[in-house]
């Protein structure tokens, strides 16, 4: 058995865990099938339900109205890999191992790994008689390493070890339990290209080559939807890693078609990284359609085999949306609903993230919830779905939450990134104070930033001088809950060189 991996010296407190013993025994005693979906790089505002008024998504509208949403959920990190790491382990990223995306070494296939003794949500359920299945992108190791999913708890997995590989959405092969399924595209289309130059970028033809004709999403799909199948009769654990909306933009051209052309004055030619589209507007729009009818597929089926009463449905995306790259425009989809900051920042934007909650019968219809929430809660929630001792973690019991009680204590919530020049953040009740540049050398004092999110959501206004006294709690937090990490330091903090190797 494993042995947990543990943050250097420092002891991880608790889980606070609020559930009235007999509703705990009563659900313990249904264990639940759980069926997590994140979208990858979606933004606070890019669904209906969620204030988007130009892209159609119907059947994520449709959950929120039949479950709980949150609007102040927050992801593990700005970037992917500690996103998922958090909401794996329930660890937040002062506590936990991966801090930063990071590929790993020798250029093999994958990122860094996590550790062997790594204790993830899946090895926790399969503790419960639950199978596991993991599909989509993985992101947190190699083959041969020990982040390898079937070395994590993943019973079954498909989709994409490395989420460089994911860049392509139309790739030569993907991985099924470590062994390479072909796809039928020859050649694949690349992640990463320029449009030709010897060629007319207003002439529909010379878009062809970006296009394939096996749409990976679409085959991890088929694979999830097989999953739920195959195992509708024994509880199971779904890990539905999606990769959209992440670049590239590739999508088929049937999605791309409900879209008005009219959006695109000029196509993106790769001038801005990943691979060029004759209509990037209507590109990004179709892609969040296809995520919205993979939840609908699944939503479907569950129906459809008489699982939906016994089934609790997760939703959320691992960050905020990118930066205005690969021809990505977040400002015509007012992709951060009017918050601050993109992919990479503790600013809201960044990091706080569309979440909804879904079992019919449990978790009381139509409910918007403004409670404190993130990506660690999801642990010891689950867990304690399952039957199982509640482990040793960063989150809360947010069942007493979803079952329309009374929400789960909670005193502060802490957020660092050792990327993008490195982040701290910490909020509590109203305000949220923000740190920038922790990677930098820089001699001047550091700088704490102050924001009273419930006057100001739009983190506008520093008030950092008219509260010295917040301002000290909260940089007290701040320094407890960063443990040292020697593989992602944050310099200002630590007084090690920068986060790389």
């Amino acid at each position: 058995m494993k042995r947990a991996w543990a943050p250097g010296a420092h002891t991880v407190r608790l889980c606070v865990a609020l559930s009235l013993a007999a509703s705990t025994a009563a659900m313990a005693a249904l264990r639940p099938n759980i069926v997590w979906i994140l979208a990858d790089d979606l933004g606070y505002g890019e669904i209906g339900c969620y204030g988007q008024t130009k892209i159609r998504t119907p059947h994520l509208n449709r959950l929120a109205s039949e479950g709980m949403r949150f609007t102040r959920h927050y992801s593990g990190s700005p970037v992917c890999a500690p996103s998922r790491y958090v909401l794996l382990t329930g660890l937040h990223p002062g506590h936990a191992f991966i801090r930063d995306n990071r590929e790993a070494p020798g250029g093999v296939e994958g990122q860094l790994d996590v550790p062997e003794a790594t204790i993830t949500l899946a090895e926790r359920l399969k503790q419960a008689g639950y199978v596991t299945g993991l599909f989509g992108k993985w992101g947190l190791g190699t083959l041969e390493g020990p982040g390898n999913p079937s070395r994590q708890g993943f019973d079954h997995w498909f989709g994409y070890l490395c989420q460089r590989h994911a860049h392509s959405l139309y790739p030569a092969w993907l991985r099924e339990n470590g062994q390479i399924v072909p796809l039928a595209n020859d050649p694949p289309v690349p992640g990463h290209a320029r449009f030709p130059k010897d060629l007319d970028p207003q002439d529909v033809r010379a878009y062809e080559p970006f296009k394939g004709r096996e749409y990976a999403p679409h085959r991890i799909r088929q694979a999830v939807l097989e999953f739920i199948r195959k195992n509708r009769d024994r509880p199971f654990f779904l890990y539905y890693a999606n990769v959209a909306p992440h670049l590239a933009l590739m999508v088929p051209d049937e999605y791309v078609r409900r879209y008005p052309s009219e959006w695109d004055p000029k196509p993106y030619l790769g001038e801005r990284g990943y691979t060029p589209h004759r209509t990037p507007r209507a590109a990004y729009a179709a892609y969040i359609s296809v995520l919205d009818e993979d939840v609908g597929e699944v939503i479907r089926l569950l129906r459809e085999l008489g699982l939906a009463q016994r089934t609790l449905v997760v939703f959320s995306s691992d960050n905020g949306p990118t930066h205005d790259v690969g021809g990505v425009d977040t400002e015509f989809f007012n992709s951060t609903g009017g918050l601050r900051g993109r992919k990479g920042s503790l600013y809201e934007g960044g990091i706080r993230v569309p979440a909804i909650a879904w079992w019919p019968g449990q978790i009381p219809a139509g409910v918007t919830t403004d409670f404190l929430s993130g990506f660690e809660d999801w642990v010891p929630t689950l867990t304690g779905l399952a039957g199982l001792p509640l482990p040793a973690c960063d989150g809360v019991d947010l069942w007493p939450l979803l079952s329309g009680g009374t929400p789960p204590a909670r005193q502060f919530l802490y957020r660092e990134f050792a990327g993008y020049g490195g982040w701290q953040a910490v909020w509590k009740g109203p305000w949220k104070a923000v740190r920038a540049n922790l990677q930098r050398k820089d001699p001047a004092p550091l700088r704490t930033e102050l924001y009273n999110l419930v006057a100001d959501p739009t983190e506008s206004n520093d008030v950092a001088p008219q509260h010295p006294e917040i301002v000290a709690e909260l940089e007290s937090i701040m320094a407890r809950e960063h443990t040292p990490s020697t593989e992602f330091p944050l310099f200002r903090l630590d007084g090690s060189s920068s986060g790389t190797r």
